[in-house]
């Protein structure tokens, strides 16, 4: 079993504007010249299409319009917690398995929310699986610890 990925950061802000952050408005704060199928390609995402809802998709909206599924929706519970199937896949790669992400959102006081994030079931992908978690594990530092949280007001 390759270990979970945990991220926990506090973000300046209560639980539902933390929630609303990072559900309604991933396409501000996620840096779409960094951590996209179009920037391994050496372009720049135009946007991401975001349906928070069970069974909701996130998509990546290519430089040259291709979209790209990064993952769905299982569970949504406003203000409290979503659960995703998750790969941002490589250019060209075939996904027939996503990792597990968890996101929780935990009041700490009226204007502080502790978001914690749950990355699992690395062995869908594979022998990459353990390369993989090594990837997102810093890449989660800059897209959930700095841009989300910076988009959160810190």
């Amino acid at each position: 079993m390759i270990e979970p990925l945990v991220k926990t950061i506090e973000v300046p802000c209560d639980q539902e504007t933390a929630f609303g952050v990072f559900v309604n408005e991933m396409d501000s704060w996620w840096p779409l010249s960094r951590f996209t199928v179009s920037a391994m390609g050496g372009g720049v995402a135009k946007a991401l299409r975001v349906e928070p809802r069970v069974g909701g998709t996130i998509v990546e909206i290519g430089h040259d319009n291709t979209e790209y599924l990064w993952g769905t929706f299982q569970s949504f519970d406003p203000h409290d917690s979503i659960s995703m199937d998750f790969h941002i896949p490589q250019p060209g790669e075939v996904v027939e398995s996503r990792t597990l992400v968890e996101v929780r959102f935990m009041p700490v006081e009226d204007d502080r929310t502790r978001v914690e994030l749950t990355q699992t079931n690395w062995e869908a992908l594979g022998e990459w699986g353990a390369t993989l978690r090594g990837g997102y594990d810093g890449g989660w530092d800059d897209i959930f610890g700095q841009a989300y949280k910076t988009a959160c007001g810190g």
